[in-house]
């Protein structure tokens, strides 16, 4: 018997698009939509998410806010925040994106500008299917410190150092939480349902805090 991956999202890919292009067309597509935009060196990919998507980032979401309430962190949820910089002409809407510890840099603000304000510390990345363009790079030029990964059944974390990802088994922001464990959370919703699973999700983060404490 075949198995087949969801179809989670899907993707188009623009080549030879200027930066200028870029800019207009994020412009005039607006922010009343579901699409999400990545480009890098002259190269748009167009995803448009699924169900299937939508649903895993809905989910880590939930979960990483947990994370936040438990450890005492304060967090600011700016969701698939448009992130261009024109010096060095790389964008991305990440499906879901945080600030956690300059939160109180951008807590009172309704827009924020790259060029004046700090980057996202966290971003994550929902990819059933193999972006088009590198996330990595992407996100790497416009200096955000943090970067999550989830292909459907792998999370992945990495942290930026000297301008480059590397991938860490634990998350330097939820340290001594094993955040990569999250994954089987998912699969729990499935049988359990979203609420029950985010409590015993936070039951598990109680006492792995409880534990690193003793």
């Amino acid at each position: 018997m075949v198995t087949t991956a969801p179809l989670a999202e899907t993707r188009t890919l623009l080549e030879n698009i200027s930066w200028q292009t870029f800019k207009a067309i994020l412009a005039d597509m607006g922010d009343e939509r579901n699409t999400r935009l990545a480009y890098d060196n002259r190269i748009l990919e167009i995803m448009t998410p699924l169900m299937p998507h939508e649903n895993s980032n809905r989910l880590i979401e939930r979960f990483v806010i947990v994370l936040c309430e438990e450890l005492g962190l304060e967090v600011k949820s700016v969701g698939s925040l448009t992130l261009t910089r024109d010096d060095v002409e790389r964008g991305g809407e990440p499906d879901s994106s945080y600030y956690i510890q300059h939160e109180f840099l951008v807590r009172d603000k309704e827009n924020i500008d790259l060029a004046i304000d700090p980057s996202p510390d966290l971003v994550l990345e929902v990819e059933y299917s193999k972006p088009k363009v590198d996330k990595t790079k992407i996100y790497a030029a416009i200096g955000v410190p943090e970067f999550w990964r989830f292909n459907g059944s792998v999370l992945r974390v990495y942290i930026l150092n000297e301008g480059q990802y590397s991938e860490v088994q634990y998350s330097p922001t939820f340290a001594p939480i094993p955040v990569k464990e999250i994954p089987q959370f998912l699969q729990k919703t499935r049988k359990d349902g979203e609420n029950a699973t985010t409590k015993a999700f936070r039951t598990w983060v109680k006492q792995l805090i409880a534990d690193s404490r003793q």
